[in-house]
């Protein structure tokens, strides 16, 4: 790898020797990639995916107080993944006692470190840290140092940043030095599309289904996404937005996707047209029958199969403050046609802790309450990510939090119907 002088210094060990370890890991990493140079850091802001204060974690903890003592801090804001614990989440003295004497007893640590490192702002804590009310939107061409995969995918894709799919670890160290390797996504060749994915529906894929199955089919590759634009159209909504990101989010969870284009509608998509095709582009055509097959692959593995859902997570990633709004009205409108006041199955929508704030101080806040749904900016996936939550029968319409849990999946219509009509 070829670095210029001030990247030759630092691996030198000029701003000294935790630096120095810092430049060479990250050349290593290049290097093991096939990248030449070392490119800087451009975006505003950072993310950690790495939020929580788990007792396995402790080596990575202790490597981030010797940063931190050696003066080795981002060089940028940052936001960091959501945090595992939150007061208002349904729970038990069982659950507690779990959760912050044996699984999660370093979280206090964790999070002064990342204040330490520099965060954005105290209550930056989300996986959606693109959303306009958190602050931290990567502008086209940036190069960023990110790790979480549903940010990283939405960022390439829908904003045009650049940015491979790093480890926590690398991810920090980027922001530290402020260079990353060039490879993968950050160059042109890199984002050229390895599959034409056509989209022949009868009516508006679900995200989430859709996002399974093309991540299933093209791994790690890239995918090119012709015929979605005449479902969700050829401009940035909130509406659409809010697709893209739990569509993305089911690619790269249920596969390994960290850039999509779609025809007409993501940046590049909409500048290159097929020119962003590679010769031999393979091709997968989505239909009706295609979702039906994804969706009824699906496993369950709830020791009981019939049992009554006892919780139900919706937000992962976490939602958009348009979502909280749709879904306030259309939990609204079920619980009075089928003659409920309260949802029948304990609920929970995740979102941002700026989001929760904004949606607090609206109309629909106190209409949500009176349904029995709690709002809160907790991780389901780390929730759920303990002995005694995975023998919950939990259900989610979420397909990053079904393939990491025991969550089951519905769609988003059977969740509504199951919250509000049937109990189960």
């Amino acid at each position: 790898m070829i670095l210029n002088e001030e990247q030759q210094a630092l691996l030198d060990g000029k701003q000294g020797e935790m630096m120095a370890k810092v430049m060479k890991t990250l050349v290593m990493y290049g290097e093991a990639f096939g990248a030449e140079r070392m490119v800087p850091v451009t975006s505003e802001y950072g993310h950690s995916v790495i939020s929580f204060g788990l007792s396995v974690m402790d080596p990575v903890m202790d490597l981030f107080d010797r940063l931190i003592e050696a003066g080795a801090v981002c060089k940028q804001k940052i936001s960091a993944d959501p945090v595992p614990m939150a007061k208002n989440v349904p729970s038990n003295p069982v659950l507690d006692l779990v959760f912050k004497k044996f699984m999660y007893n370093r979280q206090k640590r964790i999070e002064s470190q990342l204040k330490k490192f520099g965060m954005l702002e105290d209550n930056a804590f989300t996986c959606a840290c693109y959303l306009p009310e958190i602050g931290n939107v990567p502008k086209r061409g940036d190069v960023l140092s990110w790790a979480e995969s549903s940010a990283v995918v939405y960022a390439n894709s829908v904003l045009g940043a650049k940015c491979n799919r790093n480890s926590g670890i690398i991810e920090i160290f980027g922001s530290v030095v402020g260079y990353v390797p060039e490879f993968g996504f950050l160059t042109e060749d890199g984002r050229k599309a390895d599959w034409i994915v056509e989209i022949k529906t009868t009516k508006k894929p679900e995200a989430q289904i859709l996002g399974s199955a093309v991540g299933m089919k093209v791994l790690e590759e890239v995918p090119y996404i012709v015929g979605l634009d005449k479902w969700i159209g050829t401009e940035l909504t909130p509406e659409t937005v809010a697709y893209l990101k739990d569509f993305g989010a089911a690619t790269a969870s249920n596969g390994s996707v960290g850039l999509y284009h779609i025809d007409n509608l993501t940046p590049e998509a909409k500048e290159q047209g097929m020119g962003l095709l590679r010769e031999n582009v393979k091709t997968y055509v989505i239909d009706d029958a295609e979702l039906q097959r994804i969706q009824d692959g699906y496993p369950c593995i709830w020791k009981d199969k019939d049992a009554k859902p006892k919780l139900c997570f919706m937000g992962c990633p976490h939602m958009t403050y348009e979502q909280l709004v749709e879904w306030t009205v259309r939990v609204e409108a079920a619980l009075k046609a089928a003659g409920n006041s309260k949802v029948l199955v304990p609920t929970v929508f995740t979102t941002a802790p700026a989001i929760e704030e904004k949606f607090a101080a609206s109309e629909y806040a106190a209409r949500l309450k009176a349904t029995g749904i709690v709002v809160s900016h907790i991780c389901p996936l780390m929730y759920m990510n303990n002995p005694l939550a995975k023998k919950m029968p939990v259900i989610t319409s979420s397909n990053k939090l079904r393939t990491y849990t025991s969550a089951r999946f519905y769609n988003d219509d059977r969740i509504l119907s199951i919250i509000t009509k049937e109990g189960k």
